[in-house]
């Protein structure tokens, strides 16, 4: 499908007009009945130009919302207090920054893609070290461990990451179960691994 430079006209599309009593191409797309999310972009619907200026003529974005709404979707900095869950306060549990660390949004995501990125760098100098599989550098990186890793150091590394991430010793909390089995299942894989001595 190509897009021209025409008010977003897409040509050689096979889609008539969606409006019930119209035979024309449907060249133009206009917000569907499922917005863009999570689950993978939205459901467009298709009209000519007549119709597609009739819906656009009639649509209203701010509909449902109330007047303090408006004026924070109109907001320049509108979506940077919303906060995923990497960059949440209790975040960085894995070692990776946290949004409250940050005054600036952007700070905040460079330093995350940096963190990735040296995540992904000492994943790999693991793998191709030749001793340990895919699976098992990324467990090496789960337990915050290197190459020169013995048996003795990943006992008491899991040791100190179990005390550190159970429920029972933070009173309770069960924000950080997720990382604590991940902690688990890395010291499982680690521990029958041939490469540490």
């Amino acid at each position: 499908m190509r897009q021209t430079r025409f008010h977003g006209r897409f040509e050689d599309s096979e889609r008539l007009c969606e409006h019930p009593a119209c035979e024309e191409p449907g060249e133009f797309r206009a917000p569907g009945y499922r917005p863009n999310g999570f689950d993978g972009p939205g459901e467009w619907r298709w009209f000519c130009l007549e119709h597609v200026r009739e819906f656009n003529a009639g649509y209203d974005w701010f509909e449902g919302m109330s007047a303090e709404e408006i004026l924070s979707a109109q907001s320049p900095a509108s979506g940077w207090q919303t906060e995923s869950p990497s960059f949440r306060p209790t975040a960085g549990v894995d070692g990776m920054p946290r949004w409250a660390d940050f005054a600036d949004p952007l700070d905040a995501i460079g330093a995350r893609v940096n963190g990735i990125k040296s995540r992904a760098e000492r994943e790999a100098k693991m793998a191709m070290d030749g001793r340990f599989s895919p699976d098992e550098a990324r467990a090496l990186d789960t337990m915050g461990l290197g190459l020169e890793t013995d048996r003795r150091r990943l006992r008491r590394r899991y040791s100190e990451l179990v005390r550190r991430y159970h429920p029972d010793r933070n009173g309770g909390d069960r924000r950080h179960e997720k990382r604590l089995n991940q902690v688990v299942e890395a010291y499982q894989l680690l521990r029958k691994s041939a490469a540490i001595a």
